[in-house]
């Protein structure tokens, strides 16, 4: 009861956020502002929007494709249907708490293809470490080819911060204090490890722990490297042509090169790290961007939401069609298969 009293909390603390970031933003903005945004919806071209959504379509395939490569070097191998659609699925969760995508798709995968829940969470923390070491070779590449158009709003709004923020903590002396007891611990577990064996509790944990290795140990096994490396590019090409698209759906954006979208990539990746999905926050960050490109405010700021609400409300409905399709294709699956074995 605490748990959903808990997470319940968590959903409507960080959906607040955004609907605070929406109503501060808004209420910022000029009449004349507030026009043009609903002049750039009403007279944006959707039918590019359809495709930038196309394109995000054919980049949770190539994850899908990728996720596979890392379940099948675990010693697993799930169908591509079944993994598609627990992969739509927890990014259908996601947007309603953090992390709870993670385990939906790990739990689905478990479910309908016997995947070992610690073995596939361990694969996903593998893609998420690599997705993550790959995002900050895109934030320093960007960073250093427009290091004059970006130095001082990165210096404000993130060095400054971080800065501050790691400044108190070594003065309270909180990390010193927590890396040596996490020393002291994992030399007693080491020493004590025969012992600590026969209570029940550590070995569930050394087996979730001896999973989540194993998950971990697959990216080493992968059999085919080269084409590994290719779908992680290939992801985020898709992630760079679907924000580039949506550009040329409204008409004072569309002279706007790929540069300023690769911008926007990155600067509003960062924000739906922050926050679930980038509530509130992904539109902002892209109207502040673009505004160092010379974008108008309010255009910049509609953009944003066509980026941020197409990218939303297609993840909600192929979240909702996963949900209806993936026991109706594992039944007949099922079935089929135990008319053939009489």
């Amino acid at each position: 009861m605490k748990k959903k009293l808990l997470d319940i909390l968590k959903v409507i603390l960080f959906l607040g956020i955004g609907v605070f970031l929406i109503w501060y933003f808004y209420n910022k903005l000029t009449s004349d502002d507030k026009s043009r945004i609903i002049e750039s919806f009403t007279n944006a071209n959707y039918y590019i929007i359809l495709l930038s959504v196309a394109v995000a379509l054919l980049s949770h395939i190539i994850r899908t494709l990728r996720w596979q490569m890392l379940l099948k070097a675990s010693g697993n191998n799930p169908g591509f249907m079944n993994t598609f659609l627990s992969l739509m699925i927890g990014y259908f969760a996601n947007l309603a708490l953090p992390r709870l995508g993670e385990v939906s798709r790990c739990g689905l995968l478990n479910k309908y293809e016997k995947v070992p829940f610690t073995v596939s969470f361990g694969t996903v923390i593998s893609e998420r470490a690599l997705d993550l070491v790959t995002f900050i070779v895109l934030f320093f590449v960007n960073f250093l080819i427009q290091y004059d158009t970006l130095k001082e709003y990165v210096s404000a709004n993130f060095y400054a911060p971080l800065a501050q923020k790691f400044e108190w903590i070594g003065k309270g002396y909180i990390l010193w204090a927590a890396m040596l007891l996490i020393v002291v611990l994992f030399t007693l577990t080491i020493i004590y490890h025969k012992k600590l064996l026969r209570f029940r509790p550590y070995g569930v944990i050394i087996g979730i722990v001896k999973g989540f290795w194993i998950g971990l140990k697959s990216i080493s096994k992968i059999k085919k490297p080269v084409l590994f490396i290719i779908y992680t590019l290939g992801i985020w090409v898709c992630y760079f042509l679907m924000t580039w698209i949506v550009f040329f759906s409204l008409t004072e954006m569309a002279g706007f090169g790929p540069v300023p979208a690769f911008s926007v990539l990155v600067i509003g990746t960062i924000g739906i790290m922050l926050l679930p999905g980038g509530v509130g926050i992904y539109p902002i960050l892209v109207k502040e961007t673009l505004g160092l490109y010379g974008a108008a405010s309010a255009t910049s700021y509609a953009l944003g939401w066509l980026l941020w609400g197409t990218q939303t409300i297609s993840i909600i409905i192929a979240g909702i069609i996963a949900l209806i399709l993936l026991p109706i294709i594992n039944s007949v699956k099922n079935g089929t298969a135990s008319n053939n074995s009489k």
